[in-house]
């Protein structure tokens, strides 16, 4: 089948971009024609992507970087408005997991630890990007979330609080932009065969689940110029778009 190209000339911002599903929307990003600037903080996994990237043909900017820094968030969107002048896309797809237990037993560091790159990361990143996203032609957003925003079983409670954050955030600002030319939505991507999955069900078979590529389509579906949905949430378990 014949890939897309609407992202052809496009510059496409990845978080968590070294593996898993971040990783497999950079590939597919660049399928589609898009120069992909690739966040992560390890290097040798963004070095594999840089070399794959270049092999279709396209090609990337590598930011080796911790998103708990704030500042080097600012300053990468200082960086990518001095050298693009707008951002068409952006990912944000980094996320961690944390620990599962019951609530009263999560340390503050690791409640600190998972609202610093699930919540505050992506305030960051949407503070820092939104003039670049005003700036472009189509500006896109898609922020990678989880069903557990929703069902909150026992002992996620962690994980889930700062799914549901995210989820909160992207319904504001979709309405904040409503009447501009930026669309930002929401990514359930279901149980995929990532590390993060095999961390939280070390039991389940790996081979049961789809794979970051497999997913990595519908995902950077919601980066295409010629996406309406606003303030919406895309899940692949059912394949439809909901309200938030």
């Amino acid at each position: 089948m014949a890939v897309s190209n609407d992202l052809a000339g496009k510059v496409i911002l990845v978080t968590g971009a070294s593996r898993g599903i971040g990783y497999a929307s950079a590939i597919e990003a660049a399928k589609r024609g898009a120069h992909v600037v690739a966040v992560a903080r390890t290097v040798g996994g963004l070095e594999e992507l840089d070399d794959e990237i270049q092999d279709l043909g396209s090609s990337t900017t590598l930011v080796p970087l911790d998103l708990r820094d704030g500042d080097a968030i600012d300053r990468l969107g200082a960086a990518i408005f001095e050298r693009w002048g707008a951002l068409d896309g952006l990912v944000a797809n980094a996320g961690q997991l944390g620990v599962l237990s019951p609530l009263p037993h999560v340390s503050p560091e690791d409640f600190d630890k998972v609202i610093a790159v699930n919540v505050t990361a992506n305030y960051r990143l949407l503070r820092s990007c939104d003039l670049l996203l005003r700036q472009a032609d189509a500006g896109r957003a898609v922020f990678v979330s989880s069903s557990s925003a929703r069902s909150a079983r026992p002992y996620w409670g962690l994980y889930a609080a700062s799914k549901a954050a995210v989820d909160a955030m992207v319904k504001s600002y979709a309405s904040e932009v409503e009447q501009t030319k930026v669309r930002v939505n929401v990514f359930y991507p279901g149980a995929v065969r990532t590390a993060m999955r095999a961390k939280a069900m070390p039991g389940e078979d790996p081979a049961t689940l789809p794979t970051p590529a497999d997913i990595a389509p519908k995902l950077i579906d919601l980066l295409s110029p010629a996406l309406k949905e606003n303030g919406q949430l895309f899940d692949m378990r059912t394949g439809a778009f909901e309200e938030i």
